[in-house]
């Protein structure tokens, strides 16, 4: 299994931190460089990272301020009438809601969109470790639901492990997932037997803490080769993997250990069958290294009635290695979503605001 071989990584890693001090410096300076060059032959139309709107700050239940950025459709008040969805967007472990980058572009200006950074992540706030659970998360979502899309249908869509928040959620809110989700795309994720506990990354989690200033050095240097191993498919361009990494580089080491235990006896099994009747796509890659494939063939065997998406080649970063054929998945499920109206009335599904 491919974890064992990054937890194997991460060990030989912790261990050999303290003789890169000396060196440290120099070295991250030089990581500078790679990454503004790497950064320079993207040749993206529009700039990674640069799709942003005015943030709205949504407090969680115990208090931890999460950055939400809503994408309102062109005519509002239209939408709104029409009873389209809104689409909430939610992205996994030490990224942040830059990762949907091309589905934001493609969709911008038609649908109403919710992207969001977990907590820990991005722009939201710090939390304590013991509220650095996946209930916490499920429940994270459920306030921002509550705060920027209280009425009307809801597609959700989550990556690793935001996909396990839209199944927390799922598990913790059925009543909402019943009443207003018309869609559900769960990609590059699983909902159990994910690592065992015997596994080298799950008995390095533990540890992570005590290593807290050490490992918050190592990351600052070029972590890029181990993206490129482990994130991205063998056959993706370059830039996927080069964006991801800007990413991780970013993310705070906190977040990296406050979350690591959630993979260790993951069970979110029981929120499946809350899904039953909910149009829901699978999404996989077949070069998924961390949730390889045998996850989403799981469960779509769980979920009865969903499809499952087999994107060949593909790595876990999927909604930007194969972004045409992710934002299509979520197009489709936007575009036959049934509109319900402010009266309450369930109408003809349709695209946009029609």
């Amino acid at each position: 299994m491919d974890w064992r071989r990054l937890g194997t990584y991460a060990a030989v890693t912790a261990g050999t931190l303290a003789a890169a001090g000396a060196t440290a410096a120099a070295a991250r300076g030089a990581t500078d460089r790679r990454r503004s060059r790497r950064r320079a032959k993207r040749g993206d139309a529009m700039e990674f990272g640069t799709l942003h709107v005015p943030p709205v700050v949504v407090e969680a239940t115990d208090g931890v301020p999460l950055h939400v950025e809503v994408e309102e459709p062109d005519d509002p008040e239209s939408y709104a009438r029409a009873g389209a969805p809104t689409i909430v967007f939610a992205h996994g472990w030490v990224l942040d809601l830059d990762c949907w980058h091309y589905q934001r572009a493609a969709l911008r200006g038609r649908a109403r969109m919710v992207f969001y950074d977990q907590r820990e992540h991005g722009s939201s706030g710090d939390a304590t470790p013991e509220t650095c659970t996946l209930d916490q998360l499920g429940d994270d979502l459920k306030s921002v639901v509550d705060a920027v899309a209280p009425t009307g249908p809801l597609i959700l869509v989550g990556h690793s492990m935001g996909a396990m928040t839209v199944m927390s959620f799922a598990a913790q809110y059925g009543d909402v997932v019943r009443d207003r989700v018309a869609g559900v795309v769960l990609m590059g994720t699983s909902a159990g037997d994910l690592l065992r506990p015997t596994d080298p990354l799950a008995r390095l989690q533990p540890w992570l803490p005590r290593f807290g200033p050490l490992l918050a050095q190592a990351r600052r240097l070029d972590s890029y080769p181990v993206t490129r191993a482990f994130a991205v498919g063998p056959d993706s361009p370059a830039k996927y993997a080069d964006m991801t990494d800007e990413m991780i580089a970013r993310s705070r080491s906190k977040a990296l250990w406050d979350f690591a235990s959630n993979f260790v006896d993951l069970d979110l099994y029981d929120a499946l069958p809350v899904l039953l009747g909910t149009p829901t796509v699978v999404i996989g890659g077949t070069k998924d290294k961390l949730t390889p494939m045998r996850h989403s063939r799981r469960l779509a065997e769980l979920i009865d009635g969903s499809e499952l998406l087999v994107l060949e080649g593909a790595g876990h970063m999927m909604m930007l290695e194969r972004h045409d054929d992710v934002t299509a998945a979520v197009e489709k499920l936007w575009e036959t979503a049934p509109r319900v109206t402010a009266a309450g009335q369930a109408g003809a599904s349709g695209g946009g605001a029609a």
